[in-house]
Formats: structure tokens, C-alpha cells, sequence
């Protein structure tokens, strides 16, 4: 017999599973909503698709800033961010969050370089995060899931303008008593669609190398009618 619905410990949707890019798009909220069987903590986290992100570092050289050193790291979440019912460390052990890789210092991040120190690997780490951070793209929400009764709970997701592309990956725990009590996962696609996308797409698949020439083109192109302009001037 199939489980009756007050039988699942958790029960988790979105308002939305697409995120259309246009040509004008500013960001958007995704709402996550959902129920459980009995009190709990809730904790969720949003992953981007995974990809190499190289961190450079900048020194300098007189009176200029010039990259120097840079550490290359593999399988980093595009996009991170953490949502809770209350901060992690008041319900659930440091051990489990790193398991499961919930919350930003607890996202496994491999170093591609292998000389490099510890000291070093764990600055450049920093680095990254700070970078992401910054950029909108990383970010822990702590206390930002509501709930209501005891059961029923939903957090807002918001997805800034510079979002990647692909599919997301939306994770929901249970927690009770330092423990996992269940758990589920939710898809989310962002796609261009548009006449952005077929640009995008344009420019970056097969026809990558015309798209490279057209643009040097009209540069060269724009460069010479600026030239004839201000001759005539």
C-alpha cells in the first residue's frame, strides 16, 4: 500500500521549476514551501552546477596591480546557498554539516594544484568564497525558513541577475535531535530562453569561431566609420 501523506516525515515543492532568462532580467525568488510530520529543524540548500573557478592573486609591481600567483579549483558550486530555521551549529553536529556539505565552510572545495601549502590553499579558499559572496552568487541565510505549527514551513530562494544556467539542484533536510530525520531533493532549471538565448548559444556552440569574426568585424568596421566622421569634422 502506498505511504498516506501524514506518514512521509517531509514533504517539499516549488512555486516554480523554471527560471526563464530574457533579455531583461533583473533576478528573481523561487519560493520553496513544503510540511512535515512533527517539529523539526529545517535546513536547505540551493547547488549550482559544479565547475573549475581559478582564484589569482594580485600584487604589485610599482605603480600598477598585476595578477600574479593563481590556484585552480575543481567541482565549485556555481551558485551556493544555505537557508535555515535556526543558525546550523544550535541543531545539528559540525561532523554531519560537513558530511553533507551544509553551509559554506563545509563545501568541499578540491585544490587542483597539488604544491600548494596548506596556508596558501586555505587563503586562495577564502578568497573564493569572499569573491562568490560578493558577486551574489554564495550566500547562508540563517533563520531564513519560516515555520508555521510545527509542520508546515517556506523560505523565498532569490536568484540574482548573474545566475548561471543549468540544473540546480534543491536540497531539504529534517533534522531532529542532531540527526538527519529525512531529507529530499528538488530539480530547478534556469535556461536563457529568447532571442538571448539564441545569441548566447550562437556564440558560444558550433558557430563560436563566426561569431569571434563578425564582432572583430563590426569593431573594425565601427572603428572606421569614427575615423571617417572625425576627418570630415
Amino acid at each position: 500500500m502506498p505511504a498516506r501523506a501524514q506518514d512521509v516525515p517531509l514533504v517539499a515543492d516549488l512555486s516554480n521549476h523554471l527560471v526563464a532568462i530574457t533579455t531583461g532580467f533583473t533576478g528573481t525568488d523561487v519560493l520553496l514551501f513544503g510540511a512535515t510530520d512533527g517539529p523539526g529543524d529545517i535546513a536547505v540548500v540551493v547547488r549550482g552546477p559544479a565547475k573549475d573557478d581559478v582564484v589569482r592573486e594580485k600584487r604589485r609591481f610599482g605603480p600598477i596591480w598585476a595578477n600574479s600567483d593563481s590556484v585552480t579549483f575543481r567541482d565549485v558550486p556555481s551558485y551556493y546557498r544555505v537557508a535555515s530555521s535556526r543558525p546550523l551549529e544550535e541543531f545539528a553536529p559540525e561532523t554531519l554539516l560537513s558530511r553533507y556539505q551544509i553551509g559554506l565552510n563545509a563545501i568541499r572545495i578540491i585544490d587542483a594544484n597539488a604544491n600548494a601549502t596548506p596556508g596558501s590553499a586555505a587563503e586562495s579558499r577564502k578568497a573564493l568564497l569572499r569573491l562568490k559572496t560578493e558577486s551574489n552568487l554564495y550566500d547562508q541565510g540563517l533563520g531564513a525558513v519560516t515555520q508555521m505549527s510545527n509542520r508546515l514551513f517556506r523560505t523565498e530562494l532569490h536568484f540574482p541577475a548573474n545566475v548561471p544556467t543549468g540544473t540546480y539542484l534543491v536540497e531539504v533536510y529534517l533534522f531532529r535531535e542532531g540527526q538527519i530525520a529525512s531529507a529530499e531533493i528538488v530539480p530547478l532549471v534556469i535556461s536563457k530562453v529568447g532571442v538571448g538565448a539564441e545569441i548566447y548559444d550562437f556564440a558560444h556552440g558550433r558557430f563560436a569561431f563566426f561569431y569571434g569574426l563578425i564582432s572583430v568585424l563590426l569593431a573594425l568596421a565601427a572603428g572606421w566609420t569614427a575615423g571617417a566622421v572625425f576627418r570630415r569634422v
